[in-house]
């Protein structure tokens, strides 16, 4: 009987596991995960402002497991992977072999270059993440945030909807500068200062030291800050290293193809920790780090460990929330040369972003509550059928962007 391997038992390996049931499959499936805890959806901390410590949202109950066959090895690292005898290897000593193998290891929070993430300084990625820094989002605190991107600033959002002091220290001109429309970011940066965050855009750090009751951040200049709590929020890296010493290929994570299949046959990679090519895009290599792009990627690859053949066809989107504000893109917009603004109620507005043949290459928006969700999923159908609009209508809020798909 055949035997599937699950490296990463986070959003994309869990879900994966589950696929592969619902697609037929009868043989033997393995999820192997290093932290104690049942799969989980990552922290929700960053997304609200809930005063309850928070709790793991486990994708399935461990009961489910046991009826759909799989097996659940966690607290459990995988330290070697062997693509000619398609085994690998765990740190008990345990060898176990595979018929076919899919990493789904996901990526790391970024640290701040020197510095350890304990005490007084810390990152967001994990529930144990989540759980230490629930204490310190309170009233009456001093938080620094080192990261203008979605995690610093909906951290920022949680902090202040708390009663904590804010400051967010950003060395780019301005937040969210990589991939969000300046017109956004200016609408998200007003939020925060109308809140009380003091953003500090342009700024070189020059040392961060961490002391028994605080942590101190020094700045170019000669700024210094003093915080009961340092966030860093700068990213995150994909989990390439098992990849990376079995000889797979590496570009910006686990180099896949359209089906996600890594350079050695039989092996797959998903999710966060690997980068493929999306004909959207005339075949232009991203890596996307979004629960959407987990789930998706998992039934992908499912798929694909069982011969099904299907490639990469879904158009990226991305969500902040912030405040009472949603923030979400749909697509690509590097390449755009035309940005057409759509304005909805409520201040709610959306871009659209075409390139030089008015193709609608992504779409952005923001506003309160689901003021933009509607449009953004329409318009991402629109990405999606690589639609040419009438850019008159687009911009015009009395025409409906259906009557455009339709079209």
């Amino acid at each position: 009987m055949a035997h599937f391997v699950i490296v990463g038992a986070g959003e994309c390996g869990a879900r994966a596991a589950f696929s592969l049931r619902e697609k037929g499959f009868e043989g033997e499936i393995t999820l192997i995960g290093t932290e104690p805890l049942a799969p989980y959806e990552r922290p929700p901390l960053s997304k609200g402002g809930a005063n309850e410590a928070p709790e793991p949202k486990f994708i399935a109950a461990l009961e489910r497991y046991r009826e759909q066959s799989i097996e659940l090895k966690l607290d459990t690292t995988v330290t070697a992977i062997d693509p000619a005898a398609r085994a690998i290897r765990l740190a008990d000593g345990q060898t176990l072999s595979c018929d076919k193998l899919l990493l789904a290891t996901g990526a790391s929070a970024r640290g701040f270059p020197g510095v350890g993430a304990s005490g007084r300084i810390r990152v967001l990625r994990t529930h144990a993440d989540a759980t230490a820094l629930h204490a310190a989002l309170r009233a009456g605190q001093r938080i620094a945030i080192i990261g203008g991107g979605f995690i610093g600033l909906e951290l920022a959002a949680t902090a202040r909807m708390r009663g904590a002091d804010v400051i967010l220290i950003e060395g780019l001109p301005r937040v969210l500068k990589r991939g969000v429309p300046e017109e956004i970011a200016e609408a998200v940066t007003l939020r925060h200062r109308q809140e009380g965050v003091d953003l500090r855009c342009g700024r070189t750090i020059e040392s961060v030291e961490e002391r028994a009751d605080k942590a101190i951040i020094r700045l170019a200049g000669g700024d210094v800050i003093s915080a009961d709590l340092l966030i860093v929020g700068i990213g995150a890296l994909p989990n390439v290293a098992l990849a990376a010493e079995a000889g797979l290929a590496i570009d910006n994570g686990i180099a896949v193809n359209e089906r996600l299949e890594t350079s050695v046959s039989g092996i797959y990679a998903a999710g966060d920790c690997c980068s493929f090519p999306l004909a959207l895009y005339g075949g232009r290599r991203v890596r996307l780090e979004s629960w959407r792009n987990a789930q998706e990627q998992a039934n992908l690859a499912a798929a694909n460990m069982l011969g099904e053949g299907e490639e990469i066809s879904a158009v990226p989107w991305f969500w902040s929330d912030q405040y009472d504000l949603t923030l979400q893109i749909a697509g690509l917009a590097d390449d755009a040369v035309t940005h057409i603004r759509r304005d909805l109620d409520d201040g709610a507005f959306i871009l659209f972003h075409l390139d030089t043949d008015g193709r609608l290459l992504a779409a952005s928006g923001i506003g309160r509550g689901n003021a933009i969700a509607r449009d953004i999923r329409l318009a991402e159908m629109l990405i999606a059928a690589r639609a040419h609009p009438d850019r008159t209508a687009l911009a015009a809020s009395s025409v409906k962007l259906k009557s455009l798909l339709a079209a």
